[in-house]
C-alpha cells in the first residue's frame, strides 16, 4: 500500500509502432524509459513488460496514465489503447490520449524557439501522409496545435505548409517510435498540471489508415 509521504507517479505506454515504449515518473526525482522490439509480438509481451517495468512499484502508486493514441499501426495502437483503458477503469485514475505526432514533435522541442513552428509527418497508406504542426506553448512546457493531426495526400500537405509560409523542413517520423514514450507522459503531466482529470472513456485512439511499415 502507498504511504502518505510516497510520491505518485505517471505511466505511459506508446503502441503505435513495432518498437514499444515505457516511461514512468515522479515529477521530481525519478524517470525511468524503457524500449523493446517487439514488432509483431506485442500482444505476447506487453503484459508482462508491464509488471516487470513498474516493478517494485504497485498500480496504486500511479495517479494518471498516458498512452499514444495514434496515428500508428491499427493493431498495435488498438493494443496500447485497450490495454490503457482498462487499466485506468479499473484504478479509477485519468487517462490522456496523447498524438503520436505531437510526441514527437516533443522529443525534439529543444531544437525549436518559442515561436517556431514544428511540422511533423508520417508516412500513410495509398500514397498519403500523416500531418500536424505544432508550436511550443508561451512557457515552453507543452505544445499548441496549428494543425490537427490530418491524413492527406503530400501536395495538400505541401500546399498546407506554404499557406502557412512554414518553410522549414518537417520533423518525419521513424518506424520505432517507443523512445517517445517520455514525451507522451511530459505532454499528459502538462495537461494534470493544469486541472485535467479526463475519464478512460475520453481516450480515443486515432487510427486515420494503417501506417505502411515496409
Amino acid at each position: 500500500m502507498t504511504s502518505l509521504n510516497s510520491p505518485l507517479y505517471g505511466l505511459a505506454l506508446h503502441t503505435t509502432s513495432s518498437q514499444l515504449g515505457l516511461s514512468l515518473s515522479d515529477f521530481a526525482q525519478e524517470t525511468y524509459t524503457k524500449t523493446w522490439e517487439v514488432d509483431r509480438e506485442l500482444s505476447n509481451y506487453l503484459h508482462q513488460y508491464l509488471l516487470d517495468f513498474i516493478a517494485p512499484k504497485t498500480w496504486q502508486d500511479f495517479k494518471f496514465i498516458a498512452v499514444a493514441k495514434g496515428p500508428g499501426s491499427f493493431t498495435s495502437t488498438r493494443i496500447g489503447m485497450v490495454t490503457a483503458r482498462t487499466l485506468s477503469q479499473q484504478l479509477n485514475i485519468p487517462l490522456f490520449g496523447v498524438s503520436t505526432l505531437a510526441a514527437f514533435a516533443w522529443f525534439h522541442q529543444d531544437k525549436y524557439d518559442i515561436n517556431d513552428p514544428i511540422p511533423v509527418q508520417m508516412k500513410a497508406s495509398r500514397g498519403q501522409l500523416y500531418g500536424a504542426i505544432y508550436t511550443k506553448n508561451t512557457e515552453g512546457n507543452s505544445l499548441n496545435s496549428l494543425l490537427v493531426d490530418t491524413v492527406m495526400m503530400p501536395e495538400e500537405w505541401e500546399k498546407k505548409l506554404q499557406d502557412l509560409q512554414i518553410f522549414s523542413q518537417p520533423l518525419i517520423t521513424p518506424s520505432a517510435l517507443g523512445m517517445t514514450a517520455n514525451s507522451v507522459l511530459k505532454l499528459a503531466n502538462h495537461d494534470w498540471q493544469q486541472g485535467k482529470r479526463p475519464h478512460w472513456s475520453e481516450a480515443i485512439p486515432f487510427y486515420g489508415m494503417s501506417v505502411v511499415t515496409n
